[in-house]
């Protein structure tokens, strides 16, 4: 099999910099097994795979492990390749995911912007088995369709984290993101 794989560093101008990504053009789309196979011998974070269609891009992103409903660094890389090596002569790139929907990726100057969908976050209880994988109890804990939020006092309480990962991992959600207003930057998160 002869597959063109590109890999991208989002968020850098620097070699081996930024958070890298595969991306793999394609005519069809292949098999689940297949397109996990290649995500898992590229072993990167997600390797993108897309579809051109008459008026946007199908879009689908796998992990060494899994397939996933949004990654935004692989996102971007895709865009980044079919700005620059694929020909796309547009300022606004269409991406339409069957598990996300639609996403655009705007070429600004040099930079490429992304709109995210938008996720709602309710209020949760505090429950123990939440608390049980992290040594700083949270102030307040939201859940959106994914992830939890765990809300904090201080920057300082972000550092001292330890979670404990066996316990995040029985959680149902993809993860936790750990965030308090920053000393000298408005947040800090952890994910």
């Amino acid at each position: 099999m002869n597959q063109k794989i590109y890999q991208v560093d989002a968020f850098t101008n620097k070699v081996f910099g930024g958070n890298p990504a595969a991306v793999c053009p394609l005519d069809n789309w292949l098999s689940d097994e297949v397109m996990q196979n290649i995500a898992m011998e590229n072993n990167l974070a997600e390797t993108a795979f897309y579809v051109k269609q008459p008026n946007h891009y199908e879009l689908r992103w796998f992990t060494p492990a899994v397939e996933v409903d949004l990654c935004g660094h692989a996102t971007l890389a895709a865009a980044h390749v079919l700005f620059h090596n694929e020909g796309y002569q547009g300022e606004m790139i269409r991406f339409m995911s069957p598990r996300s929907g639609e996403l655009t990726v705007k070429r600004e100057g040099k930079q490429l912007t992304l709109n995210f969908p938008k996720d709602i976050y309710e209020d949760v209880p505090l429950l123990d088995v939440i608390v049980d994988g992290f040594n700083i109890k949270p102030k307040a804990v939201l859940k959106g369709k994914t992830d939890y939020v765990f809300v904090y006092d201080s920057e300082e309480e972000i550092l001292k984290m330890n979670p404990d990962f066996g316990v995040i991992k029985k959680l149902d959600c993809r993860g936790i993101i750990a965030t308090s207003p920053g000393n000298d930057v408005d947040f800090v998160s952890r994910f």
